[in-house]
């Protein structure tokens, strides 16, 4: 299996998998999610990236095509130099190759996933400012994170591109990580709304397209009997501003994940289970999101550490601090700051 035909088929199963949590195949309407449902759907895509975990460790060789130790070193050295692979057998060495892919793999979906959480906080900013009634949020969810997978693929291979190419580009993504990091460690609470009407995607849209008065059942598209022209409703200027917005946190979230694995085809795969739950996890969260007072300063920490990782990788390699040393620092930052919105919730 070549690496296009398996990104084809992973394509295709995620899509399959999205079809059914969207409830296409039941009339669904713009009913409200409920929480219960939420919550299974959340978990639903957890288990599905720890099943996806258990098959890069037997199976990781299919991602890239590779059937012989030729095609197994072309790999290692494109995307994972600093893996030692030993002197055994081509199973042998096959065989460490697909553990750390699978590591790398739950690794930065770990990360992703974690990130994730801070677009929620603002996707229900979004919602609360431009008075979106909750029986769109669904449909808004769906296509605005559709667009948002899209624009991350271009953005993925992009940057592993520009890695491949330019070593340097490295040093200065783990520079803007740190920057990042620390941003969100002194800064204050999020802003509490935000101005529909000088929103930069609002002002872009509004000036090249007709933009309808008000919502018609939901749909993104009206045309005007007397006129015959075509209007865009705010339910599509909205998903336009949700894909902007993941677009957004994507400049942090993707160069962290850099950081773990240099193989893009790695780095989507994450991506796109740490994005297709951010549906679910939205409407599960939003209930809970009051509980989570420290979770945005444990995300200032992580994007600090993966950034001074990045800088650093160099010493971090020869001193053995591999892959699965992030994953513990990183679900020690995670379980730390979680533990302390519970034994220390915010005030009333």
């Amino acid at each position: 299996m070549s690496e296009t035909l398996f990104f084809l088929v992973f394509s295709v199963a995620v899509i399959a998998v999205m079809l059914v949590d969207l409830g296409v195949f039941k009339k669904a309407g713009a009913a409200e999610v409920s929480f219960k449902e939420a919550g299974f759907w959340s978990g639903a895509w957890v288990l599905l990236a720890i099943i996806f975990y258990v098959f890069l460790g037997y199976n990781g060789a299919m991602v890239h095509g590779i059937q012989d130790m030729a095609g197994l070193k072309a790999v290692q050295q494109a995307y994972a130099p600093h893996i030692d692979l030993g002197s055994g057998s081509y199973f042998d060495q096959l065989a460490i190759f697909q553990d750390n892919l699978s590591l790398e793999f739950i690794t930065g979906y770990l990360v992703e996933y974690s990130l994730s959480a801070d677009n929620v906080f603002v996707f229900i900013l979004i919602f609360n400012s431009f008075g979106v009634q909750k029986r769109y949020y669904k449909k808004i969810l769906v296509w605005g994170i559709l667009g948002a997978i899209v624009l991350r693929l271009i953005f993925i291979f992009l940057g592993a591109a520009l890695l491949q190419k330019f070593d340097w580009i490295i040093y200065l993504f783990g520079a803007f990580l740190v920057y990042t990091g620390v941003k969100i460690l002194f800064s204050k609470e999020h802003e509490e709304s935000i101005d529909p009407g000088d929103h930069p995607v609002v002002k872009l849209l509004s000036k090249y397209f007709n933009v309808y008065k008000r919502n018609v059942i939901g749909r993104f598209f009206v045309r005007m009997k007397h006129t015959g022209k075509i209007f865009i409703t705010p339910i599509f200027v909205i998903v336009v501003v949700i894909a902007f917005t993941d677009i957004l946190f994507a400049v942090d979230s993707i160069p962290a994940i850099f950081s773990i694995s240099k193989d893009p085809y790695i780095v989507f795969f994450s991506n796109v289970f740490a994005v297709m739950g951010l549906r679910s996890l939205f409407f599960f969260l939003s209930s809970l999101m009051g509980l989570f007072r420290f979770l945005p300063m444990g995300l200032g920490v992580l994007l600090s550490f993966v950034g001074l990782k990045m800088i650093g990788h160099h010493y971090l390699e020869q001193w053995g601090f591999g892959t699965l040393a992030s994953l513990g620092v990183i679900l020690g930052i995670l379980s730390v700051s979680i533990g302390l919105s519970l034994l220390f919730p915010a005030k009333k």
